[in-house]
């Protein structure tokens, strides 16, 4: 559980960090898009591609959760972006 956690704020921050432009997120919306990230990253890794390791942690469980804090931080935006302006589509 912890080592989950761990991944989850280490994955957030990078991945953020990685994105272009700027978020409004503190520390604990950070650690779960990590922990969601981590989740999404696993399931397309292992369940959708078949790379990585199911059983255990490892580098590439870091790296596919620091890509699924960014699918979810593009889709984020995009959902932000029609609530800003709802007649922009």
């Amino acid at each position: 559980m912890i080592g989950a956690i761990v991944l989850g704020i280490v994955a957030g921050y990078l991945g953020r960090l990685l994105m272009p432009g700027r978020d409004k997120m503190g520390f604990i919306a950070t650690m779960l898009l990590g922990l969601a990230g981590a989740v999404i990253g696993f399931l397309v890794f292992t369940e959708l591609l078949g790379i990585g390791d199911d059983r255990m942690f490892d580098l590439g469980g870091l790296l596919g959760a620091i890509i699924g804090v960014m699918i979810l931080l593009a889709l984020y935006r995009v959902a932000l972006k029609d609530k800003r302006h709802p007649l922009a589509r």
